[in-house]
């Protein structure tokens, strides 16, 4: 069996947090995905980078392969006789029978049967079990309102597979797809992540966007023009708003699998001219000089 060093596919230490261990995929992730990498070897890549991260993100898994000790990724090793313990029914069948297993499908069927062993209960009898693919696809705002569909290919030697990601998936949202084929393969997992937007933040189906509104707006109060996802909307600043006040718009959020939709949320934004004008600053005199209105008097 060729040993493969997951930390260093993920570029952590042995001793990374599981945080850490997350963060170094979701960017090698980004990185390597097919669909936008540029990468010559991004598919291969990027598979490898799913497989490392299987087995890290898992307590259990990362504490098994520790113990599997370090070698030159690439080399030829047998695990510690003392190894199979772990696997209930592989206890004392030594590793004859894994010499040409690949380490990743090792470590998915012995966990896919559960802590109780390899199916036949016997190491030399090892036989890859069909297995869930797992990938992430990154979404923009306005596929994710409206729906897209894309082909994938997965970077387990599968076949292109068309996939409909439906309107109002959320970051995070696993999508499951059935996949027949070759005798491995097993259904596809997807993990939607919304890429980030120009004008809006994301906090489940709800948008968040910053307003930015004149002096005088907020004190004498106005209707102003902001976007949504699909067109600009009026929107009422009440007399005496101040930074921060938050406005919600119903239903012009992010759409609900469900029906309806989440809302937009308007965080207002004071700002001030950088540089006034000779008689914008005469103005401002004049209300320093007529106003009682003292900010810090608390």
């Amino acid at each position: 069996m060729k040993y493969k060093d997951y930390y260093k596919t993920l570029g952590v230490s042995r001793t990374a947090s599981k945080d850490e261990i997350k963060k170094a995929y979701r960017r090698l992730a980004r990185k390597y995905h097919p669909d936008v990498s540029k990468v010559s070897n991004a598919e291969e890549r990027f598979k490898d980078v799913g497989e490392a991260y299987e087995v890290l993100r898992d307590d259990e898994k990362r504490r098994i392969y520790d113990q599997l000790g370090t070698y030159q990724p690439g080399q030829e090793f047998r695990p510690p006789p003392d190894w199979a313990q772990h696997f209930g029914n592989a206890q004392g069948q030594g590793f004859s029978g894994f010499e040409s297993v690949d380490l990743g499908d090792l470590f998915e069927n012995l966990f896919g049967q559960g802590m109780g062993g390899v199916s036949g209960g016997a190491a030399g009898n090892f036989r890859p079990a069909k297995h869930e693919y797992r990938t992430e696809m990154f979404v923009s705002l306005d596929e994710a309102a409206r729906g897209v569909e894309r082909t994938l290919r997965p970077g387990d030697g599968g076949r292109d597979v068309k996939v409909r990601i439906p309107k109002g998936v959320t970051d995070g949202q696993v999508l499951r797809v059935p996949r027949g084929g070759t005798a491995r393969a097993g259904d596809i997992l997807i993990t939607v992540r919304l890429e980030p937007h120009p004008r809006f933040k994301v906090s489940g189906h709800d948008l968040l966007i910053d307003v930015p509104i004149a002096p005088w707006e907020a004190v004498l109060g106005a209707q102003i023009e902001i976007p949504t996802l699909e067109k600009k909307v009026l929107l009422t600043v009440k007399p005496g708003s101040q930074t921060g006040g938050k406005l919600r718009l119903k239903g012009k959020g992010l759409p609900r699998r469900t029906g309806g939709a989440g809302d937009l949320i308007a965080s207002l934004q004071v700002m001030v001219p950088e540089h006034p004008g000779e008689k914008e600053r005469e103005l401002y005199e004049k209300l320093r000089k007529h106003s009682d209105f003292n900010p810090r008097k608390e």
